[in-house]
């Protein structure tokens, strides 16, 4: 007899917005957006009151981390432009990021689901996958009281929908955000499933979506009722078998509860292009920052690597990356930087720069003796003319 399986999707609601909103309770309500650099810092009065920057004050061309309900009801959402989330809610409050801040209450969230369960796939920082099936009593009480004890243990709240599979779940917890509880089952999926655009399925990605389109297929409704052989001469044998699967909502993947990471990385765009020489200054602190947060990253996960590498992207969008592979594994910040500095010296700094980033690939776990980070100091070949 096959065992129904309760698989369980929970994702913080505007997870980001949300931990800001803990710092700064006056903001609730407001449309807040969230990817501002240091300058969007709010400002301390001598009363004890805060002034917060605007978004319409915003110059230069980062994107929007994430944005409170109120702001995306504006239009505005994660990853769009800032001059243009700007157009759209000139009123908006802007605040930097704080990923130290994210990082915590993603451990906090993440601990407090472990109480229940092992069974946990990790899928970033503010979402994870819980197989409920082996646990006693009704999976919708036991995932009620898994957003509780996130509520406890974060002050934030989650959405957590209950299903079959992680297809189903991973739709469902998007259903009734935010603070939403939703059971799906397989009678559920003409009625809740099916009239959702296609762009809703994990998996169907933008290029996927104009081509279902452009045969009239946008909605899951749609793309369980469509030909076969029309999908298969579009999409090819394995994909379009897999298109017709996930509209009837089949989802044999299970909860994977570890895995290993292949890399670390850490990398910033600039708000204005760069000069190698003239901007060395900025440069160096940057590089070094990045250097050692990717060294604090391997070590609070136990890693070491043995491939350290640069990412460039120049002002013409353009982007060259090097790898140098040392001679034992490594998470101290100091050696991390000296072999991302040789990878520097092998790429050519003649044109402005508008990203900078550095990783560690090639991960082991860490030994069980780790060195304690030293200074990071040293000259850069930010030099150029």
């Amino acid at each position: 007899m096959t065992t129904t399986r309760h698989i369980a999707h929970l994702d913080m609601d505007a997870f980001y917005a949300s931990v800001e909103l803990l710092r700064y309770p006056e903001l609730r309500g407001q449309p807040v957006v969230i990817g501002g650099g240091r300058n969007a810092t709010p400002e301390t009065l001598a009363d004890g009151t805060r002034r917060f920057k605007r978004l319409r004050d915003y110059a230069g061309r980062g994107v929007v981390t994430t944005s409170t309900y109120e702001a995306r009801a504006l239009g505005v959402f994660s990853a769009m432009g800032m001059m243009k989330a700007a157009q759209l809610a000139p009123d908006a409050i802007l605040l930097p990021t704080d990923f130290d801040s994210y990082r915590h209450y993603s451990r906090l969230f993440k601990e407090a689901v472990a109480t229940f369960t092992t069974q946990i796939e990790n899928r970033g920082i503010d979402e994870i996958y819980i197989d409920l099936t082996d646990l006693p009593g009704d999976p919708a009480e036991t995932a009620a009281r898994i957003k509780q004890a996130v509520r406890d243990a974060t002050a934030l709240s989650c959405s957590i929908s209950v299903a079959p599979n992680k297809l189903l779940a991973k739709i469902g917890s998007e259903l009734d955000k935010p603070d939403g509880l939703t059971i799906l089952t397989p009678a559920d999926i003409p009625l809740r499933i099916w009239p959702l655009p296609v762009r809703k399925v994990n998996g169907i990605g933008p290029k996927a979506n104009e081509k279902l389109a452009a045969i009239g297929i946008e909605t899951v409704g749609d793309l369980a009722r469509a030909d076969p052989e029309i999908l298969q001469a579009r999409f090819g044998r394995t994909y379009s078998a897999w298109l017709l699967e996930v509209a009837q909502g089949f989802d044999e993947r299970p909860v994977v509860v570890s895995s290993e990471p292949k890399s670390m990385s850490r990398e910033t765009t600039f708000e204005r292009d760069l000069h190698a020489r003239h901007d060395r200054a900025e440069l160096s602190a940057t590089f070094t920052d990045l250097c050692t947060r990717v060294a604090d990253d391997l070590r609070r996960k136990g890693y070491e690597g043995r491939t350290v590498g640069i990412k460039l992207r120049y002002n013409d969008f353009s982007t060259v990356t090097r790898d140098l592979t040392v001679p034992f594994p490594t998470a101290d910040a100091t050696e991390i930087r000296r072999a991302a500095t040789e990878c520097l010296k092998r790429v050519p700094l003649d044109r402005r720069l508008r990203l900078l980033g550095v990783r560690v690939t090639a991960l082991l776990p860490a030994g069980s003796e780790v060195a304690e980070p030293q200074s990071v100091q040293g000259e850069l070949p930010f030099a150029a003319d």
